[in-house]
């Protein structure tokens, strides 16, 4: 009883605002992972697509991104917060448009568009709001706090999906209607922060060379995240001929692990430098990228299937290594109102790589194997290594 007292005192301590943002966090992530975990298996069962058809959806998945910086720009009327909401009522009528509405294969793709056109609104919120939510030093621990939220997310979300599929007799509806019901709760509570404060929508449209290095490596991790995000499930779907639950339990495992990890990455970023993380960031990458194109042609197909596991749960860790892309902007940012519109106009610049990556894997499968869609993925890191090499802030910002 005492711990439960403990507890509820210690949450009392926490600001309005930030309580309200990370429940929402938690409720993104519960449903953002409940789709995440079934959708590969959605594709597989209800249409039946191939390997190209299923690196062709990546772009109305992917346009939005693209789409970004111009769609910001137009709602800039709106500041943050007020935004966030209007991108989770996106992605809720996205959801259930393609849950119950989508009989053909086309259709799907456009409800997809919807779903995905909110979700990328969303990404640079949430890092603007969480800095917003930081104090002076400290921006890759709170980045680091909420990330940890989210992956506490992924463990709610994927048990949900593995009791559900196995236990429950669970149909795809069911998960499209449940993630729904959590991305609307998140827009309530996003709506219910207070207001910030709009940003002029010009700022949106313009780019700024003093902000190439972020740029470059903001389209390199894009366009290999992409990659990823892709192929590395559709290995464990079609290569290995894994079901629904092996996905989620994949995903509730990592969001165990992120939920130590996370914090810690943030703590690293403000302790060593976002240079020292991005660069490890990439040296993993290029494990990785070996581990999923031929740990099949190396080792037995069972002992294959968990170096490829493996190779999943660690993708999943680092994912969250973006956080340093945007403390790095941050720091190095002339003013205080290029900070989000600098992010925004990340997504869109990686988005025209990052399509065409995904698109180019399809091609690549096709024509030669999935091994040298993660040669591809390995070069990508090794750029990316070079890149992340030159990164430098100011002394007084890099220290916590």
């Amino acid at each position: 009883m005492s711990f439960v007292t403990t507890q509820l005192s210690r949450l009392k301590l926490i600001p309005r605002e930030l309580l309200l943002f990370g429940i929402a966090v938690f409720a993104i992530g519960v449903g953002t992972n409940i789709f995440d975990s079934t959708f590969n298996n959605f594709l597989d069962e209800r249409y039946m697509v191939t390997p190209f058809q299923r690196s062709f959806l990546e772009f109305p998945r992917e346009l939005p991104g693209f789409m970004v910086m111009f769609v910001s720009a137009g709602l800039a009327f709106l500041c943050s917060r007020r935004l966030g909401a209007v991108t989770m009522l996106l992605t809720t009528a996205g959801v259930i448009l393609m849950g119950f509405a989508a009989p053909t294969y086309a259709m799907m793709a456009l409800w997809l568009f919807v779903f995905s056109m909110g979700q990328h609104l969303y990404f640079p919120i949430s890092s603007t709001i969480g800095m917003e939510l930081a104090s002076q030093g400290r921006t890759g621990r709170r980045l680091g706090q909420l990330n940890a939220m989210t992956n506490a997310a992924k463990v709610g979300g994927s048990l949900l999906v593995v009791l559900g599929f196995r236990y429950l007799n669970f149909e795809f509806e069911h998960t499209f209607i449940i993630a729904a019901v959590v991305f609307g709760a998140a827009a309530l509570l996003l709506f219910s922060m207070k207001r910030g404060k709009p940003q002029p929508s010009k700022n949106y449209l313009r780019l700024h060379k003093e902000y190439r290095l972020y740029y470059s490596l903001i389209t390199i991790s894009g366009a290999r995240q992409q990659l990823f995000i892709t192929f590395a499930p559709w290995v464990l779907v079609t290569v290995f001929n894994q079901p629904t639950q092996i996905i989620a339990s994949l995903l509730l495992i990592g969001g165990l692990i992120g939920i130590l990890f996370q914090p810690i990455l943030g703590q690293m970023i403000d302790r060593f430098g976002e240079r020292f993380v991005l660069t490890s960031e990439a040296v993993i990458l290029i494990i990785i990228c070996f581990g999923y194109g031929f740990a099949n042609s190396i080792f037995p197909e069972n002992i294959a299937f968990l170096v490829v596991c493996g190779c999943y749960l660690v993708d999943q860790m680092i994912f969250s290594v973006g956080m340093a892309r945007a403390t790095y902007m941050r720091k190095i940012a002339r003013e205080s109102d290029h900070v989000q519109s600098t992010l925004t106009a990340g997504v869109t610049i990686d988005h025209i790589f990052s399509i065409s990556a995904a698109i180019l894997g399809g091609i690549i499968w096709n024509t030669y194997g999935f091994q040298y869609v993660f040669l591809f993925g390995a070069l990508l890191a090794a750029i990316n290594f070079f890149v992340a090499g030159r990164v430098k802030v100011p002394l007084a910002e890099a220290l916590p």
